[in-house]
């Protein structure tokens, strides 16, 4: 995949999961192919262990936030998210379902992003998700949610979702 060179840089954050074999080194493994593939990365958030979501009958999650500067388009960065998801042995099978590793795309600098059936950023759901809002409050607590027009951290901080997100 060719860099666009008329891109300037854009800072991603990119929220990381998994719930399967070794989750630390999974998520390990990914910032390092992250680092590699997508550009430099700004900084990462703790780990937290979260109760699953949506589907409750698995095992609990780690998940941690990383900003990364990249040159690559919110697209480009969604294709090269999935092919490290794979290299790392990632296997869809079900919606919320158990997975090793999981890399989603939530906010791209300021923009707003809608590809039917492809890509939405922000993440659509990011505003509603204690696992996710949390980690991300961590590393961009200043940063602005480019539809609502509140702080990550005013977003966090008035959260309604009750789930068990410690953390580590």
């Amino acid at each position: 995949m060719m860099l666009n060179t008329d891109l300037e840089s854009t800072i991603a954050y990119l929220l990381l999961g998994g719930n399967l074999g070794n989750r630390e080194e999974n998520l390990d493994q990914a910032i390092d192919l992250i680092g590699k593939g997508i550009g430099e990365i700004e900084v990462i958030s703790s780990r937290y262990e979260t109760a699953a979501w949506g589907k409750t009958d698995q095992p609990s999650f780690l998940n941690q936030a990383v900003a990364v500067k990249t040159r690559l388009s919110a697209i480009q960065v969604l294709e090269k998210a999935l092919e490290i998801e794979q290299v790392l042995g990632r296997v869809r099978k079900d919606k919320w379902g158990e997975r090793l590793i999981d890399i989603d795309l939530i906010l791209f600098g300021n923009e707003v992003i809608d590809i039917a059936d492809k890509l939405q950023v922000p993440h659509p759901h990011m505003q509603s998700r204690k696992f996710v809002m949390m980690p991300l409050a961590e590393i961009a607590p200043d940063i602005v949610h480019p539809v609502l027009g509140k702080t990550i951290l005013d977003i966090s901080e008035n959260i309604s979702d009750q789930l068990d997100v410690n953390k580590l």
